[in-house]
């Protein structure tokens, strides 16, 4: 196939090498310090004061941790408070002093609160006294805390129960016996943008929660090897294929201290999603889901009777729905919402009506409103106060990049607000009037300003300085190429320092491809860990393609490795090998992969089904078996076992063993509880039978992935093996 090369950035990170331009980053510097003293410089703390057009950050004068409070309109800074002045108001309630300023949230103009040896505390900064607000002493083992705005009361879990402290006591909302029956946490394995088990209503005087019944789903060991004797704890983990678990939505009445459930139907296996209250706290709205995932209905329930009253609106796709965000309702208005929505092929808004006891209409959507509408809605960042504009970033200049826009209501209209190429991080304030723009690219470590909502620039913030300039680094590029479908595949590239054309490097492909996941971005450093530019310091083209499958270009462009994970995705992997094979300064006879998680399972899958592509490869955390990973995430891409066999069979790497030939490193975390670790065990022992030689290293103590200070190991591991191999 010819390939077709637009290249849309070229950047040469440093255009002439200076003289303090001679170190090297260690491998502490690109595991530890990118995250630190190498990224590039923040505001601390930077966020908008309640309810008005001034914000507050955390900075250093004399050494000592201050906070600064400016105006949106003028460029003004004042220190209001630090952390000497918080102390001693610590001291005079005989609470102890702090090292640090306190992480804090605004409560009204004058007023911020933090907690601390649990107490939620109040600082007034004009009096520069501390009140108690009310105590965060829930008892032993409480977590999954939530605080209603409008009341202050925290729902907080112990153990699989929930809880409520109303200021006063502490109520018990559910008692139940058996551990397998799980209240107020977050359900459906934190698949459909599930982060929480609670949701306060808006006044806060009700509380709808999740309860999830796992007594049917099949127990799985997870072992702690750090005891003696190794101590089984057992999970619940629903495979693909098996039973699932049963959720219900119950929601408590803190006034009459009762609780309903919804009445959600049948059948039980189901998944409940996007919970979401009505302005007037009269319903409960829910994307209710199909366990085939291919029909979502959002339904309208009485949140005072539990009755399911009618549907708003239902979704289908012979592949798949996957709703991720609840609704949001206009200002001042019952019955008219926003709805992200993916059912003109991307993620776009759509504005919705509905009569109670009548029709729901659809207003409009992106599709309508903004050309050929083939673009992702990224964000969504709510309404101005009188409901006449949204706001929300998207890719609409480019899947590599992030703008934000306001939409008119009326007409949809759309003006994009931020101007420069590359990707804008927005905060709004309260009132939608003001927004804070963080914006990256490859050649803008970090900038902060101010913008009005008309899109004028009121004021910079930050500008961040290279935290990189003193080190030697790789010429990043960022460029596409072009599938056997037509498709742009975006790439990433860093080349060896001190770059030579005459000279042949050994090349590193590092991938992921897989859903909701993509790599490449118009960021600093282009989206990539600074491990990459560290292997381009010790001589390796480091390469990566986001290839058809990867998040945020669309449903048509993920959904193409439905019921076949691996195979789409490698072909377009081979896209970007043969264009590195095309490039004379590449050794094609000494080329590496690395990928972890769905990046594992796709390099255990290149190494045995292109076996004469890679001569060294590191899997981490791999999926073997599709039939061995979760209910909620592989259905969805794969349907079933027993419905799909040939599309599992063809995926399970076992059956492409006899392909083997590199060399291949596999690394799994002893306590995986998402990729099982029985993943890779039955791939040593079909290795074995096979008489296949495979590189085995394991992390006791670690889940998914290496963190902490034994990720410096895990790195260490992976680079020393391409050097020794590659």
């Amino acid at each position: 196939m010819k390939k077709t090369i637009l290249i849309i950035i070229s950047l040469a990170l440093f255009l002439q090498v200076s003289i303090a331009q001679t170190k090297l980053l260690t491998m502490e510097d690109a595991i530890i310090k990118q995250k630190t003293t190498l990224a590039p410089a923040r505001l601390k703390q930077l966020m908008w004061v309640k309810g008005t057009d001034k914000y507050s950050f955390v900075d250093k004068k004399d050494k000592e941790d201050v906070l600064i409070i400016g105006n949106a309109a003028t460029t003004k800074q004042e220190t209001m408070a630090t952390l000497t002045n918080v102390n001693d108001a610590l001291k005079k309630i005989n609470l102890k002093a702090l090292e640090v300023f306190p992480s804090i949230l605004w409560k009204n103009a004058n007023q911020f609160t933090f907690e601390t040896e649990k107490k939620l505390l109040a600082y007034d900064l004009k009096t520069k006294v501390i009140s108690v607000e009310a105590s965060r002493d829930f008892g032993d083992g409480a977590e999954h805390t939530d605080v209603a705005a409008t009341t202050g009361y925290v729902a907080y879990t112990i153990k699989n129960n929930l809880f409520v402290y109303d200021g006063k006591d502490k109520l018990t909302i559910t008692n139940d016996k058996d551990s397998n029956i799980v209240n107020g946490q977050s359900v459906h394995r934190d698949e459909f943008g599930i982060t929480k088990g609670t949701y306060w209503s808006p006044k806060g005087d009700l509380l709808a929660f999740y309860r999830m019944d796992q007594r049917m789903v099949t127990d799985y060991p997870i072992i702690d090897w750090s005891v003696r004797p190794a101590k089984v704890s057992e999970i619940k983990y629903p495979m693909a294929g098996d039973k699932s678990h049963e959720v219900t939505v119950g929601v408590y009445n803190m006034a009459k201290h009762t609780t309903v459930f919804l009445k959600t139907g049948e059948p039980k296996e189901q998944y409940l999603t996007n919970v979401t209250w009505s302005p007037d706290e009269q319903h409960i709205f829910i994307q209710v889901l199909n366990r085939d995932q291919n029909e979502m209905n959002l339904n309208m329930y009485s949140a005072i009777t539990g009755e399911f009253e009618r549907p708003i609106h239902t979704e289908k796709n012979e592949k798949y729905v996957h709703p991720m965000h609840p609704i949001v309702f206009i200002p001042n208005k019952n019955n008219e919402f926003v709805l992200q929505s993916e059912i003109n092929g991307f993620n776009q808004l759509q504005l919705w009506g509905y009569i109670p006891g009548g029709v729901s209409k659809k207003i409009f959507d992106n599709k309508e409103t903004a050309g050929d509408g083939k673009w992702i809605v990224t964000d969504f960042a709510g309404f101005d106060e009188k409901g006449e504009y949204l706001f929300y970033s998207s890719t609409q200049e480019s899947a590599i990049t992030r703008n934000f826009y306001k939409m008119s209501v009326k007409d949809g209209k759309i003006t994009r607000l931020t101007q420069g190429d590359g990707t804008h991080t927005v905060i709004m304030n309260d009132s939608k009037t003001y927004f804070f723009d963080n914006f990256q690219s490859t050649t803008v470590p970090r900038e902060i300003s101010i913008y009005d909502v008309k899109g004028k620039k009121v004021q910079t913030l930050k500008q961040s300085e290279n935290p990189l300039k003193d080190y030697k680094l790789g010429q990043l590029t960022l460029f596409k190429l072009k599938s056997d479908s037509a498709d742009d595949l975006y790439c990433r590239m860093f080349k060896p320092v001190d770059f030579d054309s005459t000279k042949k490097y050994p090349v590193i492909v590092y991938l992921y491809n897989g859903p909701g996941v993509q790599l490449i971005n118009n960021t600093w450093n282009g989206g990539g860990d600074m491990w990459l530019q560290y292997m381009a310091e010790h001589g390796y083209v480091v390469f990566t393609i986001d290839g058809r499958g990867s998040a945020n270009r669309g449903l048509a462009f993920e959904q193409t490795t439905f019921r076949q994970l691996g195979t789409v995705e490698m072909k377009d992997q081979m896209v970007g090998v043969d264009y590195l094979k095309s490039l004379k300064y590449v050794d094609s006879k000494r080329m590496g992969l690395m990928g972890w998680s769905f990046g594992g399972f796709m390099t255990t899958s290149i190494m045995t089904r292109y076996p004469d592509v890679f001569k060294v490869a590191v899997a981490g955390g791999p999926v073997i078996d599709w039939s061995y990973y979760e209910v909620m995430y592989t259905e969805r891409y794969m349907d079933t076992p027993q419905t799909n066999p040939d599309g599992y069979k063809d995926a399970n790497v076992m059956n492409h063993i006899d392909n083997l030939k590199g060399k291949l490193l596999v690394i799994h975390g002893a306590q995986d509880n998402v990729v099982v670790w029985q993943n890779s065990m039955m791939f040593l022992k079909a290795c074995v039978d096979k008489g296949k030689s495979v590189d085995y290293f394991v992390y006791p103590g670690h889940e998914h992935n290496v963190m902490g200070k034994d990720r410096v190991h895990l790195f260490n591991k992976i680079t020393d093996y391409f050097a020794q191999n590659l």
